[in-house]
């Protein structure tokens, strides 16, 4: 039996990010209203040897910017890293004070928590793989636990190490902002920030607390993140043009650009929001989850998990197929993806599925893995904000067999009061907010 919803209506009053495309958010819709895109030859490592040798980087960012107590985080990962900055900037909005002992901001902190999807934390790779190699008998093919255990005690730094654990990124967050609440962490891939997001709206709802600091932050540019996409043959090999590699509903895509970030927002009930008397950017009212239960690589072929979650979230949101504007879709660039995401759609919605605008900003932001879902989230806030629909680029060869619309190399202005966001991760986690015009 599904349980009542509670009628406590739910909003967003801050938006925070670190993309490659900017590293606050005005700077990150200025780029995608002007199609920009932030792939290049990746810098964070040597990956000329790689099948793929571009991503999607942060560029220009130092945590420290944000934080008076830097050497707090000075073990940080990548990842969490961002996660500080995007915080910082979502808290600013939100009229939420950090790094203080007596805010005066007039918020419980035992009633603000954090929910992030976070991914784990880069590796110290020079250390690691130093380690491995001393500790591997290459003849016998048997670890030398001796050898490997000196080497790892010489060369690794326990902070470090420490910073591999996906929930670092909340913990720091913790420590910027001082909430002492429900704190949460999901890894569920490519799903996980908009879990993050669906899920603290949930926590709110039944009363667990009355703000929620949500979403998520992650890098994989590293040797082993590249390694695992390429044997996956998941990323884009287009080494030759990164800028027009992500395409997705493309005849030519071949796969996705990787990227990395932080993207968090405020998420709040009205009633807290109206009482500390912030202004609301947004109100959140869906939220549908489900498991593909199929292969840990692939789709179910008949995109079961994403409608389920789909409609899920229209059910809970209280709204039919009529009521979307625009719909924020996965939008990978890979064949399988965009392909059985657009059989979700068309499944779902009907004969209206063709009407709706279904844009993939990942042709310009690549693919955020953990972070992706919020980040976009942000950008469905600011169409909703502007009433502008942001390009699918590098949409210059149409699969014949995906005939969305999915506004193709330029923005759309159009009136848009209702998005549906939606996310589908590896192992089949698939995650779809709904959010909407705020009105009083």
């Amino acid at each position: 039996m599904r349980a009542v919803k509670s009628q406590q209506r739910i909003v967003i009053t801050g938006m925070g990010i670190v993309c490659p495309l900017g590293n606050d958010v005005p700077t990150l819709w200025q780029a995608i209203l002007a199609g920009k895109n932030g792939a290049g030859r990746t810098t964070i490592f040597d990956a000329s040897t790689f099948p793929t040798t571009f991503s999607a980087e942060v560029k220009g960012y130092d945590f420290r910017r944000y934080t008076r107590f830097g050497h707090l985080h000075e073990a940080c990962s990548r990842g969490s890293g961002f996660a500080l900055g995007a915080a910082a900037q979502a808290c600013a909005q939100a009229g939420i004070e950090i790094e203080t002992d007596a805010p005066a901001d007039g918020i419980d902190r035992t009633r603000m928590g954090i929910y992030l999807g976070a991914g784990e934390g880069s590796l110290d790779n020079d250390a690691f793989f130093a380690c491995m190699i001393a500790g591997w008998d290459g003849e016998k093919h048997e670890m030398v636990w001796p050898n490997a255990t000196r080497r790892a005690l010489t060369k690794m730094v326990a902070a470090r190490e420490l910073e591999q654990e996906p929930n670092m990124a909340a913990a720091h967050v913790a420590m910027l902002t001082g909430a002492r609440g429900p704190a949460r962490s999901c890894l569920t891939a490519c799903a996980a920030s908009t879990q993050a997001v669906g899920e603290a709206m949930m926590l709110i709802r039944r009363g667990d607390a009355d703000i929620m600091i949500a979403g998520g932050a992650h890098s994989m540019i590293h040797p082993l993140g590249v390694t695992g996409f390429n044997r996956l043959t998941a990323l884009s090999t287009r080494n030759e043009s990164p800028e027009t590699a992500s395409r997705p509903f493309s005849a030519s895509r071949d796969g996705f650009v990787l990227g990395e970030g932080a993207a968090i927002v405020i998420v709040e009930s009205l009633a807290c929001a109206q009482r500390r008397g912030v202004p609301v950017l947004a109100e959140l009212i869906g939220y549908g989850s489900s498991s593909d239960a199929f292969r840990v690589t692939d789709m179910h072929e008949e995109g079961r998990g994403a409608v389920q979650a789909i409609r899920a979230a229209l059910a809970d949101a209280g709204l039919t197929c009529d009521d979307i504007d625009y719909i924020n879709t996965h939008g990978t660039s890979t064949q399988e993806n965009d392909l059985i995401e657009t059989l979700a759609i068309k499944t779902v919605f009907g004969p209206r599925a063709k009407q709706i605008p279904a844009g993939s900003v990942k042709s310009m932001l690549g693919h955020l893995i953990g972070a992706a879902g919020a980040a976009e989230l942000i950008t469905c806030v600011l169409a909703i904000r502007d009433g502008i629909v942001p390009a699918t680029t590098n949409l210059h060869d149409p699969d014949p067999k995906l005939d969305l619309d999915y506004v193709p190399n330029s923005p759309r202005k159009m009136p848009v009061t209702i998005v549906m966001n939606e996310s589908f991760g590896f192992g089949g986690q698939n995650n779809v907010v709904i959010v909407k015009q705020y009105e009083g």
